[in-house]
């Protein structure tokens, strides 16, 4: 039977990938915390999980939705540099290692931009702590040399889907009459449908000659006003009061998290996956919108 090991794989991209995964007929082992998959401790059970893998797909890492204290700064970084390395070493004590292996990583990498795209080979690395996360997110998955194991860095925008992500949120926030833009409404949302990530996942691994750094990022970004507009529309809620950035701040230390998560423009294009032919299953937001929320 085929096999694919999610790592990290209980959350909501890991739990889809697990059904879709499941419906191809592959056998499917999850790397967790949790206490019924395999533990991130236990590497003897790791090694012997990847051995003869078509694909490891990492997916771990303490979720940035939160406040960037220390205690929790420290977390987020460890979580994936730790991770990254048990794979890594993991593999290297394989005898039939994983043919492919994809791990996750941000289109935060970029900077703020409002003035262009960022693509893969013009794109701007940005700074200050979330793109330092990424950037030694993927120094530290690139510093592996497996001769036998193919390597893809996918650089994810936010993922759209039904069952939780940033939707429960947004649509939070319209219902309550909340749904106008965000700050001044002009900053870049990055967005893919967590189908589109599915597919892109399956064409990588057919497509052995890639390998590298990939945008996973829908073709057709959108501004924060536009957003908010679309998701009104499709909700059916004619007005969205805005929210200036002074009450994204007071609101972000209410619920515990960081006003970049929506303030900072991501505008990034999937140029790479494009090039190579890959065809989006959900391009434009108004298509996925509709789809997730009717």
């Amino acid at each position: 039977m085929k096999k694919v090991v999610l790592a990290g794989g209980t959350g909501f991209i890991g739990e889809y990938l697990n059904s879709k995964f499941k419906e191809l007929g592959y056998e499917i082992k999850i790397i967790s915390r949790q206490k019924q998959h395999i533990s991130w401790e236990d590497k003897t059970a790791i090694v012997k999980a990847l051995e003869n893998a078509e694909l490891l797909i990492n997916l771990a890492g303490k979720s940035v939705n939160c406040r960037y204290n220390e205690a929790n700064k420290n977390e987020i970084m460890n979580s994936r540099i730790r991770t990254t390395t048990i794979l890594g070493e993991s593999i290297q004590a394989c005898n039939t290692p994983p043919k492919l292996w994809i791990n996750s990583s941000t289109a935060t990498i970029y900077r703020h931009a409002e003035d262009r795209p960022m693509t893969e080979e013009n794109g701007e690395i940005g700074s200050g702590f979330s793109v330092d996360v990424a950037t030694n997110w993927e120094k530290t998955f690139f510093s592996f040399d497996l001769p036998n194991t193919r390597q893809v860095a996918l650089r994810i925008a936010i993922v759209l889907g039904k069952d939780g992500g940033v939707m429960t949120p947004y649509r939070n926030l319209v219902r309550f009459g909340l749904g106008g833009n965000q700050g001044n409404g002009k900053q870049k949302f990055s967005w893919i449908y967590v189908e589109d990530l599915f597919q892109i996942i399956l064409f990588l691994k057919e497509r052995e000659d890639l390998s590298g750094v990939f945008n996973c990022s829908s073709p057709e970004p959108v501004s924060n006003y536009e957003l908010m507009s679309t998701l009104r529309k499709t909700m059916g809620v004619p007005f969205g009061l805005p929210s200036p950035k002074w009450m994204l701040e007071i609101g972000s230390m209410v619920i515990k998290t960081e006003t970049e998560l929506v303030l900072k423009s991501r505008w990034v294009l999937p140029e790479r996956l494009q090039r190579e032919g890959y065809r989006f299953f959900y391009p434009t937001l108004d298509s996925t919108l509709k789809e997730i929320l009717q």
